[in-house]
């Protein structure tokens, strides 16, 4: 699960045309932090998830879509 997460990240965050670095800072998440959720190394808590649901300006249940 974490890496079919990771993967639905990397792909919405392709679309924005943003480096992870970019997309990290508008969160207000540290790169390296941000870069293991897309390898599907973290476990992302329910905050986490919602951080990077707005900065995509999309649902919770629209970033998970796919997932799992």
């Amino acid at each position: 699960m974490q890496t079919s997460f990771g993967i639905r990240c990397r792909e919405l965050r392709s679309g924005t045309g943003l480096s992870q670095e970019g997309f990290a800072n508008l969160i207000g998440m540290d790169r390296s932090y941000y870069a293991s959720i897309e390898v599907g190394r973290r476990n992302v808590t329910l905050l986490n998830m919602m951080k990077i649901a707005d900065g995509f300006g999309v649902s919770l249940s629209e970033l998970l879509k796919g997932v799992g």
